[in-house]
């Protein structure tokens, strides 16, 4: 019986052999036959040690199922996003846990839609899985080909950011021994010199875990800046579809801030038009959009409400705090390699340091996100709710409460018992007392603090 809980909101994902295997895999590729209606569908994978296991099980449960699987090999995410927009392919899997440490894995799911793809939800599949008895089959064996599209997808990305003229420059890219190494060295940036770190691909991670934001993931990158004396750097998940900048000392930089530097270019370039942002983002983001000349799209957490937020709203682009950035010239789907010419040609044109750059744009003083272990989660929510009735609510995620000078959001997890604060004041001072206010608060509403 295969598991429910790996079938999740957004994708599927658990741990190999235990929540994840084979016989699942197969399952899987016959049951996203049956719910797309393939005749051709598109695979990818990352560096996970599983991967190509995993591959197998699911391409033989696709044509099994009488559908043709199009192999693209080991790539980032984002080539299998551009394969369905680009070439309407009628599905796409990628097989990925995307910043999960090693033992986890998973698939990430799309087929094709009006403008390119849509997501297709893991929890949507799973009433098919568990309900077929592997009698789904096509008249014929489907076959498997093999192409390589990343030349192609490098030239489409080019295309829609002017690289000429960026540099000279000397970067730190951090591949975190992931799908980062199989595109960057494919870039044509003549001007860059190019420091690589991590480029050996290796589904153990043997230099930090490949979750950027988790402790101690910066630490090499951010020691080899400071070492070359480069101009700044940057580092990538596992599949390389979340970026974060580092400035010349070797600092991560907020990916709300870098959301507004790649938002500046495009409004340039795009008048008028809509750029998404979830709602722990700071409020630089919507001041500066407005300021630039466009349309701040707010929405809840989670890179699938900030996608659909660009869509609905026509946008040009979407960004949050994992990382992730999605472009509508890249058919809505998130994209690292985007993100990161764009970045190069808005400091290198700039002729400004990183830290510079920020300044300007950084205007607040912003907590990381604090997270309390609750059972109570509505309650508490309803209480903060009542103690701070004063400040203008919002309830579009949680609840986010705005004052004049500070504001702060208090919002439950989908997954798992927790309630996640973010605070921004205008002053490190104010930050400190509203954090500390809000802590005791929730604490003492709470049953633990995490």
């Amino acid at each position: 019986m295969i598991s429910s809980s790996i079938f999740r909101s957004y994708d599927i994902r658990g741990i190999y052999l235990q929540d994840l295997d084979e016989d699942a895999a197969f399952s899987i590729g016959k049951a996203l036959v049956k719910y797309t209606e393939a005749k051709k569908i598109v695979v990818g994978q990352d560096m996970r040690i599983s991967s190509p296991d995993l591959f197998n099980a699911l391409c033989h449960g696709i044509i099994d199922a009488g559908c043709d699987v199009v192999d693209l090999g080991q790539i980032p995410t984002e080539i299998l996003y551009f394969a369905v927009g680009k070439y309407g392919y009628d599905a796409g899997v990628m097989i990925t846990a995307s910043h999960n440490p090693k033992e986890y894995n998973g698939f990430k799911l799309i087929k094709k839609a009006e403008g390119g793809f849509s997501m297709i939800r893991g929890r949507d599949l799973y009433e098919i899985v568990s309900n077929q008895d592997n009698t789904i089959k096509g008249s014929k064996l489907g076959v498997i080909e093999e192409k390589d599209i990343r030349e192609d997808y490098i030239k489409h990305i080019s295309s829609l950011v002017g690289l000429g003229g960026i540099g000279p420059l000397k970067i730190v890219f951090d591949a975190g021994n992931g799908m980062a190494a199989r595109i960057i060295p494919l870039v044509d940036l003549p001007s860059v010199q190019m420091v690589q770190l991590n480029f050996g691909i290796d589904g153990n991670f043997p230099n930090h875990p490949s979750n950027p934001l988790e402790e101690g993931s910066i630490n090499q990158v951010r020691d080899l800046i400071n070492k070359e004396k480069a101009d700044f750097g940057f580092i990538f998940d596992g599949d390389a579809d979340r970026i974060f900048l580092l400035n010349e000392r070797g600092e991560l930089v907020p990916a709300d801030c870098t959301l507004l530097l790649l938002a500046k270019y495009l409004l340039g370039v795009t008048p008028g038009a809509g750029v998404a942002y979830n709602t722990i983002c700071s409020k630089s983001v919507p001041e500066f959009i407005k300021k630039w000349g466009g349309n701040p799209i707010k929405t809840q957490v989670g890179f699938v409400n900030v996608r659909e937020g660009v869509i609905k709203n026509d946008g040009v682009m979407g960004g949050e705090l994992s990382g992730h950035y999605c472009f509508k010239g890249n058919y809505y789907g998130d994209s690292g390699l985007m993100a990161l010419l764009i970045a190069l040609r808005v400091i290198s044109d700039s002729g400004k340091k990183v830290s510079e750059l920020m300044a300007e744009l950084c205007l607040y003083e912003k907590s990381s996100e604090i997270n309390f272990l609750v059972e109570n989660k509505d309650q508490i929510i309803d209480e903060v709710k009542k103690e701070y009735s004063s400040g203008r609510q919002e309830y579009l995620d949680g609840v986010t409460v705005e004052y004049i000078d500070w504001w702060f959001n208090l919002r439950p997890s989908n997954t798992e018992p927790f309630l996640r604060l973010t605070i921004e004041a205008d002053t490190k001072k104010l930050l400190e007392e509203k954090k500390s206010e809000l802590r005791g608060l929730v604490g003492r509403l709470s049953k633990v603090e995490n």
